[in-house]
């Protein structure tokens, strides 16, 4: 059975429509723009529990872990998390989760029902735990499915640390601090997105109800994952299988250093991401399109983007924001100019778009070049 949150049962949360990548959750309650200005002012607290929880221990879990996905582990610290990748052989993406260490644990947590390509010579689609599994070998780690033990939910806004305080949580001001949960089972983790203010708390999964009232008491407002959407989409940060297609590879996306490292080895799909950071130039960047208001249409997410008749992006997710009107992302060819008037959505049904120039990466000499061109003098 798909999953349904408890608290859409509760008066004033509205579901997302039935293929909603967020399904499951309140996608708002009742007036999604006044969440987001409270989400932009206040504090708001989001249903995130949809969210698949994975945890790993074992004395290897850090070696081994650094083995199997795209980010530098074997160092990470009790207490702290980061991001990371699984990439398919030809380092396009695959698998995008969150990390967080604590207590002999590491904890991934993902969008629903991600899946990966099997490593072994039969190929085919596994779960992110089959994939895993597969990959143990003799490893002293265990694997479990702890989707069950835990649900997500995301405080947001400058006024959170007031709200959580209230409720007892306290967790480091660094990028990815973890801290234990009062009562000692569940964590909190500080993420630089989306937005400057915003802490997950992983709590256990019967009393999700019960935290969300604790969080509401304090004064965070209920909000939906339409508000989580237009900060995230704001913040430039992508969305497994609505950003991405088959071909992303990091680069494209800025999952490079926050979610892959560029210089250890020994992961699939670590040649794709060396090469192109050291020599090469990703085919297309994720950018912030303004799209025009004016017509009641909106382009659905792989709609093409145009550019004189020619197709040269992808949109990904499309949200209505409550400062900057329609707005979406979308993976674009490199060469575009920034300027250039598009269009996008279906053949009948067009809608005119702008690429935000503060979107638009800075483009730095490629290592492997510049030391090249040294070397030649």
């Amino acid at each position: 059975m798909p999953y349904r949150s408890p608290l859409l049962d509760v008066p004033g949360s509205i579901p997302p429509p039935d293929d909603h990548p967020e399904a499951g959750v309140p996608w708002h309650w009742g007036d999604p723009f006044a969440e987001q200005r409270t989400a932009s002012r206040g504090v708001v607290v989001i249903d995130r529990s949809h969210r698949e929880v994975l945890a790993v221990t074992g004395e290897e879990r850090l070696s081994w872990l650094h083995l199997v996905i795209s980010q530098h582990v074997t160092e990470l610290a009790e207490g702290s998390g980061t991001e990371a990748l699984v990439l398919d052989s030809q380092g396009r993406v695959e698998t995008h989760m969150v990390v967080a260490h604590l207590d002999g644990t590491v904890y991934l947590d993902t969008d629903p029902g991600t899946s990966v390509t099997s490593a072994l010579p039969k190929g085919g689609p596994q779960t992110l735990r089959e994939y895993l599994e597969a990959m143990k070998f003799w490893s002293k780690v265990d694997i479990r499915d702890a989707t069950e033990e835990f649900a997500l939910l995301t405080v947001l806004g400058p006024d959170s640390e007031r709200v959580l305080s209230a409720v007892g949580v306290e967790v480091g001001p660094e990028p990815y601090a973890v801290a234990a949960l009062p009562g000692g089972t569940g964590f909190a983790r500080r993420m630089p997105w989306p937005g400057r203010f915003s802490v997950d708390l992983a709590v256990p999964r019967a009393e999700l109800a019960g935290w969300w009232k604790k969080l509401t008491d304090a004064g965070a407002r209920a909000a939906g994952s339409w508000v989580f959407d237009a900060l995230r989409v704001e913040s430039l940060r992508p969305r497994l299988g609505v950003d991405t297609d088959e071909r992303t590879i990091p680069h494209e996306v800025g999952w490079v250093g926050s979610a892959a490292h560029v210089a250890k080895g020994c992961y699939r799909g670590q040649e794709t991401v060396s090469k192109v950071h050291n020599v090469g130039r990703p085919p297309r960047n994720l950018l912030l399109l303004h799209l025009d208001g004016s017509p009641e249409i909106r382009p659905e997410p792989g709609a093409p983007v145009l550019l004189d008749g020619r197709t040269v992006g992808r949109v990904g997710t499309v949200i209505q924001h409550h400062e900057l009107g329609p707005i979406a992302l979308a993976l674009v060819k490199r060469s575009t100019p920034v300027g250039a008037e598009l269009l996008t959505g279906s053949e009948d049904d067009l809608v005119q778009a702008a690429i935000d120039p503060d979107s638009v990466p800075s483009e730095l000499p490629a290592p492997g070049r510049a030391a090249a061109a040294q070397l030649r003098g």
